[in-house]
């Protein structure tokens, strides 16, 4: 239930000639809004207790009559939007009264100017990718409009807790999207509420009260023996060997397919060993990436040098669109006998596991080289295998025995 009330009071700093003008200060919850009488009155004679003009005079009986007249219309006004079913607010109050209706904001109206802006920003501040992921967010909305309400769009400020809770069920139930993705989507929509609280067009925010579920999942990669496995395999169709070759070159960068795409052979220099190295920003986050090329890496960039496709372009590497790599890369799965759905997320777990972290390189090399902003992201790609458990304890032993010998020693054992 909300608390409304209604005070008349004097701006005293706005005092001429004995007089100040009188404003009606309507308070709903806490929050407040001013409203002009349009009434200046002598201050000598303003009441604040009884919030009335003293005297019997013909202005005091106008200004007071007035006043009265106001305060009728304000509970009217609160009557009216209790009616339609507005939520009551000083604001809202406020605008009914002066006659202004504000105008609703709906909530895909927004969604789809905010995907506009993104779309407009990209190759600047987005990319196309993020672009895609919010139309898809969009999407999901305005079918889970239809299946809860029977409607195509929402009033922002209807949005609660339960509106959170009933679009996760949705996407659970009738779409059947695992947890993991069904945060992604949930993270979206928060992202533009999150705005809509900042432009105030929102008093609340729905999500204050509810957390994003996720799980955690492992990440596949590929071990040395299957590396080898696709390394090693004859292709005698070239576009299988072309792509298996773009694969494994992810494999020895850690480059993802988008910053795979996108390398000219201007993003090769000498680094600051004197050997080649790959300079380039990651299109997700644009952070800079400096990766010295492994021999199996210039290898495959020196056997596509003179590739037609690649000089065309002024690309590096000959690859082509995300749909035909993927499809490609199942072709070569079945053809290496691999269970496993190889994409270039795999390859960049498998730099980061098998190539790097399993050999040695020390975690915080792995993470500048992935192009990481935080040390946790990496520790997320990077498995710590068996091997390198293994190799690590056996350093241990080795510092451990002399320590052991002593104490056999002394013992007498």
């Amino acid at each position: 239930m909300a608390t409304f009330t209604i005070l008349f009071w004097v701006k005293r700093n706005k005092i001429k000639n004995g007089k100040a003008p009188l404003y009606a200060r309507v308070t709903v919850n806490g929050k407040r809004s001013e409203i002009a009488v349009h009434r200046d009155v002598p201050i000598l004679q303003w009441d604040n207790t009884s919030q009335t003009l003293l005297g019997k005079t013909a202005e005091a009986k106008e200004i007071n009559n007035h006043l009265a007249i106001i305060k009728a219309k304000l509970l009217n006004c609160q009557s009216k939007l209790e009616a339609r079913n507005v939520t009551i607010t000083a604001k809202t109050l406020k605008l009914e009264y002066v006659g202004v209706v504000e105008r609703k904001r709906m909530l895909v109206e927004i969604i789809q100017q905010h995907n506009n802006d993104i779309k407009t920003l990209i190759g600047h501040d987005y990319s196309k990718a993020t672009w895609v992921k919010y139309e898809t967010t969009k999407k999901h909305i305005v079918e889970f409009l239809k299946w809860k309400y029977s409607t195509t769009d929402i009033e922002l400020k209807k949005l609660n807790f339960e509106f959170i809770t009933d679009f996760e069920f949705y996407l659970k139930s009738q779409k059947n999207i695992d947890v993991n993705t069904n945060a992604k989507y949930i993270k979206n929509v928060k992202k533009i509420i999150k705005d809509c609280v900042a432009k105030s067009w929102l008093e609340k925010d729905p999500f204050l009260a509810y957390k994003i579920k996720t799980k955690k999942t492992e990440r596949a990669f590929l071990n040395e023996f299957e590396l080898q496995t696709i390394q090693e395999k004859e292709f005698t169709i070239e576009r299988l060997a072309q792509i298996r070759d773009i694969f494994i070159f992810s494999c020895y960068t850690g480059l993802a397919y988008i910053d795979l795409f996108n390398l000219t052979p201007n993003n090769i220099s000498l680094g600051i060993d004197g050997e080649k190295w790959i300079f380039t920003n990651r299109q997700k986050t644009e952070t800079a990436s400096r990766i010295p090329l492994l021999p199996k890496a210039i290898e495959i960039l020196n056997k596509y040098t003179n590739h037609p496709e690649a000089i065309v372009r002024n690309k590096l590497l000959p690859v082509p669109t995300n749909q035909k790599t993927n499809a490609y890369l199942k072709e070569i799965a079945t053809a290496c006998n691999i269970h496993k759905e190889l994409t270039f997320h795999v390859a960049r777990h498998t730099f980061a596991t098998t190539v790097t972290l399993t050999n040695g390189v020390p975690i915080e090399t792995v993470s500048k080289m992935l192009g990481h902003t935080k040390l946790q992201t990496t520790q997320l790609y990077a498995k710590i295998l068996d091997k390198k458990v293994s190799g690590d304890m056996q350093i241990l032993r080795k510092k451990l025995q002399p320590l052991q010998q002593q104490v056999e020693i002394k013992t007498g054992s």
